[in-house]
C-alpha cells in the first residue's frame, strides 16, 4: 500500500526514528500507525541490546535529596558529550527524582522501577538507545539516609558530591559538597585511605628518594614524610579548603562547631578505561573497506 508522508512525519515525530525506519515500519504494519510505533519499538529494543558492547564513558551525574535527611545520586553513561547534554541529562533528572521518592538504593532495583509512563526504566532506557543511536548504561547509585544535615553539589551535570554533616548549617554542607567535588578527596580520615594507594605511593617516594644517594634511614624518615604529606593531601579534612586555601577542611568544620560524618563523590566515566581513537587510521580503514 501507498504509504503517506504526512504518516512518515506523524510516526518521525512519535518516535525520534529516522524516515526509511518510518517508512518500513509503516508498511510493515499495512498503514496502522499504532502498530508501526510498536514495531519500532519492538525491533529498537532488540537493537539496543546489540549496542550494549559499545564503550560508554561520558553521560551524567544526576542528584536528587530532600528535607528529611535522604538524598540520592546516580551517574547514568552513553557514547558522547553531546547526547549526554541531548538527552541523557533530562533522563537522569527524571529518574532519580522518582528513585528518591520509591526509596530505591541499587542499579538493579533502579532499572525495575515503574515510571510514571508505565513502563520501566530499564525499557526507558532501551528506548534511548534507540532514538540516540548510543549504548546507554546506568552505571551506579547511591543513597544516603542521615539524622544530620545533608548538603548536595553538582557541577555541569559531570561531578556530584553528598554531605553528611553534624552540626553546622546548610550552607556549610553545600560548601563541603562543593569542595568534594572539586578537591576529589579519596577518604575522610588517614586511617580510612585504602592500603594498597598507600602502599602504591610509598613504592613511588622510596624508589624517588634512593637517588638521593642519602643515608637508609634518612631515605625511610624522607619517605615517611612524603607519606604524612600524601595523606594530609588526599584526605578531606586535611585538604586546603577550596574557597579559603590558607585555611584547611579540618579548621572550617572546628570553626564551625561542625563534623563531616560521611561522604560521596561521582565523576562521569572515572575509572573507565578510555579507547585512544585514532581517527585517521578510523577514516582510512573506513575507505578501505569501502573499496
Amino acid at each position: 500500500m501507498k504509504i503517506s508522508p504526512a504518516d512518515v512525519k506523524e510516526l518521525r515525530e512519535r518516535t525520534g526514528a529516522g524516515m526509511l525506519e518510518c517508512k518500513n515500519a509503516l508498511e510493515k504494519a499495512a498503514g496502522n500507525i499504532q502498530e508501526a510505533i510498536v514495531y519500532l519499538r519492538e525491533t529498537g529494543l532488540a537493537k539496543a541490546d546489540k549496542r550494549s558492547s559499545k564503550l560508554a564513558a561520558e553521560g551524567v551525574v544526576a542528584i536528587e535529596h530532600n528535607a528529611n535527611g535522604e538524598a540520592i545520586i546516580i551517574e547514568a553513561n552513553c557514547q558522547t558529550d553531546f547526547v549526554a547534554r541531548a538527552q541523557l541529562a533530562e533522563f537522569a533528572k527524571e529518574i532519580v527524582k522518582k528513585a528518591l521518592s520509591e526509596k530505591i538504593d541499587t542499579v538493579e532495583a533502579l532499572a525495575e522501577m515503574a515510571l510514571d509512563s508505565g513502563s520501566t526504566v530499564d525499557y526507558a532506557r532501551r528506548e534511548l538507545v534507540n532514538k540516540s543511536g548510543e549504548n546507554i548504561q546506568l552505571r551506579r547509585l547511591a543513597r544516603v539516609k542521615s539524622t544530620h544535615l545533608i548538603g548536595t553539589y553538582v557541577h555541569s551535570n559531570r561531578i556530584g558530591a553528598i554531605v553528611e554533616l553534624e552540626g553546622g548549617d546548610l550552607n556549610l554542607a553545600k560548601d563541603i559538597a562543593m569542595h568534594v567535588a572539586a578537591s576529589n578527596p579519596k577518604a575522610l580520615n588517614p586511617e580510612d585511605v585504602p592500603a594498597e594507594l598507600v602502599e602504591a605511593e610509598r613504592q613511588i617516594f622510596t624508589t624517588q628518594a634512593a637517588d638521593s644517594g642519602k643515608p637508609a634511614e634518612i631515605i625511610a624518615k624522607m619517605v615517611e614524610g612524603r607519606i604524612k604529606k600524601f595523606l594530609g593531601e588526599t584526605c578531606l579534612l586535611g585538604q586546603p579548603y577550596v574557597k579559603n586555601p590558607d585555611q584547611t577542611v579540618a579548621d572550617l568544620l572546628k570553626e564551625h562547631k561542625a563534623k563531616v560524618i560521611s561522604f560521596v563523590r561521582f565523576e562521569v566515566g572515572e575509572g573507565i578505561e578510555k579507547e585512544e581513537v585514532d581517527f585517521a587510521a578510523e577514516v582510512k580503514a573506513q575507505v578501505d573497506a569501502a573499496r
